[in-house]
């Protein structure tokens, strides 16, 4: 983002947080197979699952560099996607994982299956879906004060 965050500054405080957040990241980094769109559906769909304004406001940067648009964000954080059947799947594993413990119903699982994602992509989704768990729950558990332009809420 160019600058430091308050998310970082905040896990700094300890050596032990910040040192799992830079863990899971390099993984991710290192041995992940997801391209940036998709990175951030699963992020921006984590994100409101779990109500986390920073997250959610981090991420909508991210997604527009990684080439979604306004309206495509706000359909993900909305759990609305029309505009790509992968990502709409892939983003409904995510937001069911986030609101249900890890669970996902056989349905939605098999709805990623015949949208095109494989059995190890789901399973690398688990990572992506992690890392964004412990950044909504830091900034929960911590207050991170927002640093970022706010994301509009959503109408229902």
């Amino acid at each position: 983002m160019g600058k430091l965050l308050n998310i970082h500054a905040g896990m700094a405080h300890s050596p032990a947080v910040i040192a799992s957040y830079e863990g899971i990241s390099a993984a991710i980094a290192a041995h992940g197979s997801f391209d940036a769109r998709t990175r951030e559906a699963i992020a921006l769909a984590v994100g409101n699952q779990n109500g986390c304004d920073y997250c959610q406001a981090a991420h909508t940067l991210s997604a527009r560099r990684a080439g979604l648009d306004d309206e495509q964000i706000l359909a993900v954080r909305a759990g609305e996607v029309d505009f790509d059947d992968k990502l709409e799947a892939i983003s409904l594993v995510a937001r069911e994982a986030a609101a249900r413990t890890g669970n996902v119903s056989d349905a939605t699982w098999q709805a990623a299956l015949d949208a095109g994602w494989s059995a190890e992509e789901l399973s690398e989704a688990f990572a992506h879906i992690a890392a964004n768990l412990f950044t909504n729950y830091f900034n929960h558990y911590a207050g991170t004060e927002l640093d970022l332009p706010a994301v509009p809420e959503l109408t229902a």
